[in-house]
This record gives C-alpha cells, sequence and structure tokens, in this order.
C-alpha cells in the first residue's frame, strides 16, 4: 500500500474516532446531536423535545442573552415538562403583555457560571444533602439527591429530575429537566 494512501486511511480513522469521542461526551437531546461548540441558543433550536423552551427564549427576547459568552448553566423544561402547567398558561406567557412574567420564569432557569453535574453533586454532598444556587432572575434553586439522579426544587416547592445532565456548550451547559420552576 502506498504510503499517502495508508496516511489517508489512519488519517480517516482518527476522524471518525474523534467524532464517536464528541458524541459519546456530550448526549443526544431530542433526537439531536448537541455540540460543545456551538452556544446554548444554536443547540436548543435542535432539540425536538424543547420547541416550547426556544418559542419562550424569542418571546422573552433572551436569544442575544443566552447565544453571548456567558458562561451559562440553564435547567431547561422539557416540552412535556411544559404540558404539565395548568391549561392556558404557556400560551397566556407567550403573550406580549407578558413578557415581564416570561422572562422572569426563563431567567429563573439560569445560573450565572457553568456548574457541571459533578460540581453540582459536590455541592450537595458538601451541603448535608442540599444545595442552593441564585438564578439570574435573584431567587433560589435548591438541589438534593433523589435515587440515582438529583432534583431541583422552586422557590415554591415544585420539584423537577434532572433527566440528561452535562449538556456541554460552547458558552455553558444545560441540564435537562422534566418540570417547569416558578420563582
Amino acid at each position: 500500500m502506498n504510503t499517502a494512501l495508508r496516511f489517508s486511511l489512519i488519517a480517516s480513522a482518527f476522524t471518525l474516532g474523534a467524532g464517536s469521542l464528541i458524541a459519546a461526551t456530550n448526549p443526544m437531546v431530542g433526537g439531536a446531536a448537541m455540540f460543545p461548540t456551538k452556544n446554548i441558543v444554536q443547540n436548543a433550536v435542535n432539540s425536538k423535545d424543547h420547541t416550547t423552551l426556544v418559542a419562550a427564549v424569542k418571546a422573552a427576547g433572551l436569544v442575544e442573552t443566552l447565544s453571548s459568552k456567558g458562561p451559562f448553566t440553564v435547567f431547561a423544561p422539557t416540552n412535556a415538562a411544559f404540558a404539565k402547567l395548568p391549561a392556558g398558561t404557556v400560551e397566556t406567557l407567550l403573550k406580549p403583555e407578558n413578557k415581564g412574567t416570561l422572562t422572569a420564569v426563563l431567567t429563573y432557569h439560569v445560573v450565572a457560571g457553568k456548574v457541571s453535574a459533578t460540581q453540582l453533586a459536590a455541592k450537595v454532598k458538601m451541603g448535608g444533602g442540599k444545595a442552593m444556587l441564585t438564578t439570574v432572575q435573584g431567587g433560589t434553586l435548591t438541589f438534593a439527591k433523589a435515587g440515582k439522579g438529583y432534583t431541583v426544587t422552586d422557590a415554591k416547592g415544585n420539584a423537577a429530575n434532572i433527566t440528561i445532565a452535562d449538556v456541554n456548550q460552547s458558552n455553558g451547559v444545560i441540564h435537562v429537566i422534566d418540570g417547569v420552576l416558578l420563582p
């Protein structure tokens, strides 16, 4: 085999291997690959499980903010999480006259800085089973170990499970949750 062809085959193998490594380290969300080189908004728009969240982020005018350098930690509710809210809640929040309320709800799901699942687990352990983080909205989220995973509880006592952790982004990290948190 000629040297150029052999080098090309080896380079291709490394390229395929690197692609597998990236896919293995960043989970699929909503049937779409999440790329650590893209920002929070660029990845979220590709998740079929987050169309309601993306519509809400657009309606609240937060696309530019969540596309900026950050870093941010986003606890991202799925469409199913939004569907658990009382009938008409999402539609009401998306109305232009409710932009302030919508913005408060969405920024309550965001923590400044990048907090990985490992860091969150360490905070819970150091806190004797609970950890509290302040959101960009100014409220507090409480985290606790629950079975094999972690829950996040809002100011009203509603708990959501972190269902997919550590979806790394160029400007932070997303943790997918199965509930909507309310300040």
